[in-house]
């Protein structure tokens, strides 16, 4: 993936996300937390389970001193540090989310072709930037997916978030490969 791969992507990812709380934003409070079985119990509980990753994969790739060792220890904290009950509402969720998507669109801004061939430790062994990149675009299109399923579930329309919807009305110009 190059640079300009990776601006897209995550121009993608901001606008799925946005769409995905648009559509959620219907939902009566009851209904973003109430326990669905999945994975995550409920919308509420996805959402911060996206967010987290989001936060979590940034917070290691802005890491100076990366290590295995940092890497372990923050998955650990990352379910203390987003404990779904210190986000009480969909408003205390989008605030999270609105200061993670910041830091990030500042990260992506940075990214060059040079950066995203840097390998970093991941358990036991090292992967590119880019492949984890991509990884995290692909985890939260996981969850959003689970998302719509849940919205469906309660009774409500959740949005299109495919790539090709966002190619199509996200990026109006901007459709044709480049």
């Amino acid at each position: 993936m190059t640079q300009d791969d990776i601006q897209l992507l995550y121009e993608y990812d901001r606008w799925a996300n946005n769409r995905v709380f648009q559509a959620v934003s219907t939902l009566s409070a009851e209904q973003f937390r109430r326990d669905l079985g999945g994975s995550f119990r409920s919308v509420h509980d996805t959402l911060v389970h996206i967010v987290a990753g989001e936060w979590g994969w940034l917070t290691i790739w802005n890491e100076p001193s990366l290590s295995s060792a940092f890497v372990t220890d923050l998955w650990t904290r990352i379910d203390t540090l987003f404990n779904p009950n210190a986000f009480p509402d969909l408003s205390a969720v989008r605030l999270k989310w609105a200061e993670v998507e910041s830091e990030q669109v500042a990260f992506v801004n940075r990214v060059t072709n040079e950066s995203l061939r840097r390998m970093l430790p991941v358990r036991e062994t090292h992967i590119s930037l880019a492949h984890l990149m991509q990884h995290l675009a692909n985890h939260s299109t996981y969850h959003r997916g689970q998302v719509s399923l849940m919205m469906r579930q309660l009774a409500a329309a959740p949005l299109a978030t495919d790539f090709a919807m966002f190619l199509l009305e996200g990026r109006h110009g901007s459709a044709e490969a480049q």
